[in-house]
């Protein structure tokens, strides 16, 4: 009895110091955090504010470093070469691990390539309608009318194979209506044309759309997601019209695979504080960003859904990359 009573003390021993060896993980070190996008947008602002907040909470500088290009590819793929010490992480969305594998060769394994840290926020996109253009108030005669003139509307969306793009295909096919797609280089040429007249719907970023909104130049018909937005109240999901439509965008931090566990969790449990900031939901509510946490397998298991959604609806409409 003895001997099993210091067995079990001895376990619990290595349990504590294995927890505390986690908890207690600090770089010393600058961190380097590769941003796939240009400087300036509303995802790049939000990179450097949780670098900034992560930097705070570990007593070490966090540099932001822009690898814009490919859709993402570029900054995944230096990612996915980096040294998996800790001391190399990306902030990024969802397209070069979950869309632009199905639709071009890339240079990593999307769902082996990486050690998932957190998922940081659910971006909604917003259906929108020109007002002048399309008299309708909701989703629901918004399909009425397609049903009715079938192929005669367009819907734009910032480029073949985006987000905005497979979110439109699944409404189509959801609710059963013909749209002819309009590709454009980026959301804003794509909404101007919208205030314009030249296009008809379109599923926007909030952020890229929120100023067309206060002008009553465009309105917002739903968002993509299965619940609403908190920034936008009154504007319904989807989900309450096509019951089980559910479509986003994502910002995570993610590690090269082979980085130690204790920097993974370390970060994750950091993010996880900054996220319940006041102050940073704010903010987030403000670019259209709905903040999210948890474990590192919740951003894991995104990945890996979305990576077999968006592959079938890719495959089953036949999307071409540009």
């Amino acid at each position: 009895m003895k001997k099993l009573s210091l067995w079990i003390a001895s376990a619990a021993i290595g349990i504590g110091l294995s927890q505390a060896a986690v908890a207690q993980w600090t770089p010393t070190k600058p961190i380097k955090m590769v941003v796939p996008y240009a400087p300036g947008g509303a995802a790049d602002l939000t990179a450097r504010l949780m670098a900034e907040q992560l930097g705070l909470a570990l007593g070490q500088t966090v540099i932001v470093e822009n690898r814009a290009g490919g859709g993402g590819i570029i900054g995944a793929d230096v990612l996915a070469k980096a040294v998996p010490d800790g001391y190399t992480i990306s902030f990024g969305s969802d397209p070069p691990f979950t869309i632009n594998p199905h639709l071009q060769k890339v240079p990593y394994d999307p769902l082996k390539s990486f050690a998932h840290v957190s998922l940081v926020a659910n971006l909604p996109l917003v259906l929108v309608v020109n007002p002048q253009k399309m008299p309708v108030k909701n989703v629901a005669e918004l399909v009425a009318l397609a049903k009715a003139n079938p192929g005669k509307f367009t819907i734009a969306s910032s480029g073949n194979g985006s987000s905005g793009h497979l979110a439109a295909e699944l409404f189509k096919h959801e609710a059963g209506i013909s749209l002819v797609h309009v590709p454009y280089k980026g959301q804003a040429p794509a909404n101007t044309d919208m205030i314009s007249g030249h296009v008809d719907v379109t599923f926007s970023s909030i952020g890229a759309a929120a100023q067309h909104f206060t002008s009553g130049r465009l309105i917002p018909l739903a968002v993509s997601t299965k619940d609403r937005f908190s920034g936008l109240p009154n504007v319904p999901a989807l989900a309450e019209t096509i019951p089980g439509f559910d479509i986003g965008v994502w910002l995570g931090l993610t590690y090269p695979v082979g980085t130690p566990q204790a920097a993974i969790d370390r970060i994750n449990q950091e993010s996880d504080k900054i996220l319940k900031t006041p102050a940073v939901i704010q903010r987030f509510e403000k670019l259209g960003y709905v903040p999210v946490g948890g474990k590192p397998e919740v951003l894991t298991k995104r990945v890996e859904t979305d990576y077999r959604t968006f592959g079938d609806l890719i495959r089953t409409n036949n999307i071409k990359g540009e």
